[in-house]
């Protein structure tokens, strides 16, 4: 029993090596270290330079934002400031500034004609289609409202009276474009418990209002002109005072924390963000309506209702956090490692099918085996087995001799 016990534990603690076979060609060797060479410079340039897999990595960043408009610009006029052309007031990171307002003033509850054309008529026949419709100012009655000069007339609607006339032509306001924005950004890595500002804590107060922000000679200057951040979009300005649009401001970290924690600054890319609305007739710009309400003296509501066409711009925060660590070194190590053996496969399908001699290769490489060649080397080993030294076994795993420290020659 203990004979067996024994044989067990040295045949557990054996050790077994493939069989190699060295193939002595120019062509497939040098397939072979080409292969091995681009797979080392990918792991090296790509995968550890380039996209530092030897770091952990934190994308969970945190931020707050908080921005502030300033400037003066003259519409329906009147001096505009802050105040007016901004919504809403809380100075978050998505605010609209308004480029031009279509007013209706002194509406009252009641019935009135509607002011779309498609709601044009000339019996009441042609307003009851329109009944369930939502795109008029108002409840549509069913009535046609003749027009005193003899032509077709309108729907009655009733609901805020008079009817807004959004076609109503109202000139932008220009001065928009020399507004700035000031943005105050910071963010947080948990993971490294890392914070950071957007601009230099040693950037004095005199110099942040001085400044304006440019990509190549002021880059953490976090004062935006208005027509810079319009024209780093590539478009269209005159289109945008007109209809309106979205603009994305944003505000990307990406931060080599293995470096001095200084080097870990923003960058900023702008964008506009509905543009495959661009050139749609139906959804165009960006608008939007509110309405202010008042009382007559005999308690009696009436509202001013504004239609707000604005360029609604959105401070968005992106990024990550590397450092190094041992666990992501150690894995993309061995994925480098393993991934160097792809060349060994390679060679081995271009030699068992591409190359002459591919027969000769496949019989060094394989040994084919078969019933009756294992019946004879049964045989054999029964009758040779008094020829074998003391402390010689054969291997129960492969069949390879295993030898001891005296079988070895002195």
């Amino acid at each position: 029993m203990s004979s067996i016990v024994w044989g067990l534990v040295t045949d557990f603690f054996t050790y077994e090596t493939t069989k190699s076979v060295v193939v002595k060609s120019w062509s497939v060797g040098i397939i072979n270290r080409v292969v091995q060479v681009l797979i080392i410079a990918y792991f090296v340039g790509w995968v550890f330079i380039h996209e530092k897999a030897y770091q952990l990595t934190d994308t969970g960043i945190e931020s707050s934002v908080m921005t502030k408009v300033k400037g003066f610009g003259r519409h329906h006029q009147r001096i505009m400031d802050v105040a007016d052309y901004i919504f809403p007031q809380q100075g978050a990171g998505i605010f609209c500034i308004m480029t031009k307002v279509i007013i209706t003033e002194n509406q009252f509850q009641g019935k009135c004609a509607e002011t779309g054309r498609r709601f044009n008529c000339t019996t009441d026949y042609d307003c009851t289609e329109h009944i369930p419709s939502i795109l008029t100012n108002g409840k549509i009655t069913g009535t046609c409202l003749a027009n005193v000069t003899g032509s077709s007339g309108a729907c009655e609607i009733e609901g805020w009276c008079p009817a807004e006339n959004d076609r109503t032509p109202v000139e932008p306001m220009k001065d928009l474009v020399d507004f700035t924005i000031f943005i105050k950004n910071s963010i947080r890595f948990p993971l490294f418990n890392v914070t950071r500002g957007n601009f230099p804590s040693s950037m004095t107060s005199a110099q942040i209002r001085n400044c304006t922000y440019h990509p190549d000679e002021n880059p953490f200057c976090p004062i935006f002109r208005v027509a810079d951040v319009l024209n780093y979009t590539s478009q269209n300005v005159t289109r945008l005072l007109d209809k309106g649009g979205e603009i994305g401001i944003n505000i990307e970290w990406k931060c080599n924390l293995d470096l001095d924690i200084e080097s870990c600054v923003p960058k900023y890319s702008f964008t506009r963000l509905d543009a495959p609305f661009e050139k749609n007739a139906v959804s165009e710009g960006f608008n939007f309506r509110f309405a202010k309400y008042y009382k007559t003296e005999n308690n009696t509501e009436f509202r001013t209702l504004h239609k707000v066409h604005a360029i609604r711009f959105d401070v968005m925060v992106t990024g990550a956090a590397g450092k190094f660590n041992t666990v992501p070194t150690l894995i993309n190590l061995v994925a480098a490692f393993t991934s160097i053996g792809l060349g060994t496969v390679l060679c081995d399908l271009i030699l068992l099918n591409f190359l002459k001699g591919a027969a000769q290769y496949k019989a060094k490489k394989f040994e084919e085996v078969s019933e009756a060649q294992i019946e004879a080397s049964l045989a054999r080993s029964l009758s040779s087995q008094l020829s074998l030294k003391e402390g010689m076994k054969r291997s129960c795993d492969s069949g390879a001799l295993s030898l001891t420290t005296a079988d070895q020659p002195m």
